[in-house]
């Protein structure tokens, strides 16, 4: 009769242990669905602001009330290749014209400001103009980025857009913004 009560509660533990656990995952399910990414950088093509092996927090819900802006490092389904996903840098918005000369970015003939680029493109390309709902995509490791400027498909649509990058949460942090 003991060792039966002895069972029962060990059993009644182990079944409350188990209901923790599943609510645990469920809830991790559903925020990595919902609301963030947990992203692994794969390429060199965001060095140095985002160096291969990084682990980056991803906003599913950033552009909820607002459109992505030029600037945002967001991950996106590639154009070409839906299966993969990237980590790129917003350049051109829907409308806009870019033009890539002499290692310097234009954006509707104008100038574009990177402080973040260390070491200049040695390709011209463009001029390409970018459909509405669309945004042209390079990353910050110009001459080692297979961005928009080569992709068959060259614009990703903003529903391709998964999030925008938040922070580099390893090896070390960095927030992006």
């Amino acid at each position: 009769m003991k060792k039966d009560i002895k069972r029962d509660k060990i059993l009644h533990e182990l079944l409350e242990y188990l209901k923790v656990i599943a609510i645990a995952v469920a809830f991790v399910f559903v925020v990595n669905r919902t609301l963030i990414v947990n992203a692994q950088v794969t390429s060199g093509s965001m060095e140095s602001t985002v160096m291969t092996g990084s682990r980056v927090l991803v906003n599913r819900q950033a552009y909820l009330f607002h459109d992505p802006e030029r600037g945002d490092i967001v991950t996106f389904n590639c154009p070409d290749d839906l299966g993969k996903e990237y980590m790129k840098r917003i350049l051109a918005l829907p409308g806009e014209t870019i033009e890539g000369k002499d290692g310097t970015v234009y954006i509707d003939g104008k100038k574009l400001e990177e402080p973040y680029i260390k070491i200049r493109f040695e390709h011209d390309f463009g001029p390409f103009q970018v459909p509405a709902d669309s945004y042209f995509m390079m990353g910050d490791n110009r001459n080692n980025s297979w961005d928009s400027r080569f992709w068959l498909n060259k614009y990703v649509k903003k529903s391709d857009i998964i999030g925008k990058a938040e922070f580099e949460y390893f090896p070390e942090i960095k927030k992006f913004f």
